[in-house]
């Protein structure tokens, strides 16, 4: 509810909430790759913590939220759900494992490209039609990701590129996955796949050799960051368009390595800067385009 100009109290229309829920979920993660860098920890021991502490959160948070529903919610989501559920869990740990083998800025502008591959394969697996703007920002998005690559070559960076690349088809095959079963909340596919994660990492971690400093990192990372901003980010764009949502999710791509630079002091090297600029420019011009064109492949 806010204030109307004649003082009366006026209802958000559906659409603002959409913008306001994925705003705010975008800022909430967008400290997320700085939280990462500070765990003084292997990335096993990382992804074990960060997937467990998210998945016992989302799952707790979903029995209580859904009260005697919560077994036939989790029912309903089947062999779909899991598929779901393996594919967050993968991307959650090429996304830490990406993060601590390269740039954070190499990492979050690869990984932006999530929604332009998933653009793709729903035209490959679901049969919806993917407009000229969208196969001319896929074409140019893989031009700055090979340049990124270039930069990274002897550095030993090229693997965390690699991983990042691997987070974002991951991150693209659920959204379409979603996208087929958009009927089905996936959000408890979520705390699984956080769980998933958490128990394959499990066999090569050390998960209580780490430092207390690093508890209090981890702590917030998994049981706030994580979840809330998956929350909100995940039924804000129910409200939105897809250029919409698409133009929000730049704001990571942006804020990401700003928090990772002001704190730690990392700079892009100059092919992530270029790359990172024209990805980021791609990203804008097709959403931008789309807004314009809502009955075009939006």
């Amino acid at each position: 509810m806010v204030e109307g100009l004649a003082g009366r109290p006026t209802r958000l229309s559906s659409h603002a909430i959409g913008l306001l829920l994925t705003t705010l979920g975008v800022l909430v993660l967008s400290p997320d790759s700085l939280l990462i860098r500070l765990v003084d920890a292997d990335v096993w021991t990382l992804v074990f913590w960060r997937g467990f502490l998210m998945g016992l959160t989302v799952l707790t948070a979903t029995a209580v939220w859904s009260r005697g529903d919560a077994v036939a919610q989790f029912r309903s989501l089947g062999g779909v759900g899991l598929v779901v559920a393996m594919l967050f869990g993968s991307q959650l740990t090429l996304f830490a494992t990406s993060i601590t083998h390269t740039s954070v800025a190499n990492t979050l502008v690869i990984f932006a490209t999530a929604p332009l591959f998933a653009a793709v394969l729903s035209r490959i697996f679901l049969g919806e039609p993917v407009p000229l703007r969208v196969w001319l920002a896929v074409t140019a998005s893989l031009g700055a990701i090979l340049y990124i690559f270039f930069g990274s070559i002897g550095t030993g960076r090229i693997g965390g590129d690699l991983a990042a690349a691997g987070a974002a088809l991951a991150m693209a095959i659920g959204l379409t996955v979603m996208r087929r079963n958009s009927h089905v909340s996936m959000v408890p596919a979520w705390g699984v796949g956080g769980l998933l994660a958490a128990a394959f990492a499990a066999s090569f971690a050390d998960p209580f050799g780490i430092s207390g400093e690093d508890v209090a990192v981890l702590l917030p990372s998994g049981i706030l960051v994580l979840p809330i901003s998956f929350a909100l980010i995940g039924h804000g764009p129910r409200r939105l368009s897809a250029p919409e949502t698409g133009l929000l999710m730049i704001l990571e791509t942006i804020i990401g390595p700003l928090w990772v630079w002001w704190i730690l002091e990392e700079q892009p090297n100059a092919e992530a800067l270029v790359g990172g600029a024209i990805v980021i420019a791609v990203l804008v011009a097709n959403s931008v385009v789309g807004l314009r064109q809502p009955s075009i492949g939006s």
